[in-house]
């Protein structure tokens, strides 16, 4: 197993083995643990300072959240992408946040307008970093703004149900910096679509902007998965 600077992430609130879940789903989500890494028990309680019972129990927490699987003989490793799976949740996502600009086109304040074009300055100059994790950060925010907008609890709550899975994908698309102009772009024209209440159109600007991630991903994992063979 690799060297990681992972941390526990303490909270006097939660019971310890929800400490460690929450630390090592981080992990996962921003790529500290990579897909295929294999979560070794006896290294991880050493790391983290516990125990190996919590680290078990957090593990199981992973796995039923998609984020783990277990291998025969080997034990747990971090879920590789699938692109299947991949494709299942952004097949939703797409729906739902189709639903979500429609609806915030009809229900969106002033306020919340000035909230999006603050939220997408931050977001194109989190672009300028390059810094994959800031950029993923600030197009969650940029898009949990339209979300709030719709004016719909049960929308949020769909979409806050993905957003674990969801965040994974988007952060492998940001690191690709071919794809940081286009989401510059994109994210532009979805915000002047819902302030100009042009529903058709920002319904297809979102999901564009949502195929785009898809098509991009799979060829991501096509490239990474010939490198791979052709160092074999």
């Amino acid at each position: 197993m690799e060297e990681h600077d992972i941390k526990l992430q303490f909270d006097e609130l939660l019971p310890l083995r929800d400490v460690v879940f929450n630390t090592l789903r981080q992990a996962i989500l921003i790529g500290e643990l990579k897909p295929g890494e294999r979560l070794m028990e006896i290294h991880l309680a050493k790391k983290l300072g516990v125990s190996r019972t919590p680290i078990r129990e957090a593990i199981r927490m992973l796995e039923l959240e998609g984020l783990v699987t277990m291998v025969p003989r080997k034990g747990a490793e971090v879920a590789r992408i699938s692109a299947d799976d991949m494709r299942d949740v952004l097949e939703v996502r797409r729906s739902l946040d189709s639903l979500a600009v429609l609806l915030a086109c009809d229900r969106i304040k002033d306020s919340e307008k000035e909230d999006l074009k603050k939220a997408e300055k931050v977001f194109e100059d989190a672009i300028k970093t390059k810094d994959a994790t800031a950029i993923a950060q600030a197009d969650v925010k940029f898009h949990d703004i339209i979300l709030v907008a719709s004016r719909n609890k049960r929308l949020l709550q769909m979409v806050n149900n993905l957003a674990e899975r969801v965040y994974r994908y988007r952060l492998e698309y940001v690191k690709d910096k071919r794809n940081h102009e286009r989401l510059i772009t994109e994210h532009r024209l979805i915000m002047e679509n819902i302030f100009a209440g042009e529903k058709d159109e920002a319904k297809k600007a979102i999901e564009i902007h949502i195929d785009n991630q898809e098509k991009n991903i799979i060829k991501q994992l096509s490239e990474e998965n010939k490198a791979g063979n052709e160092k074999k």
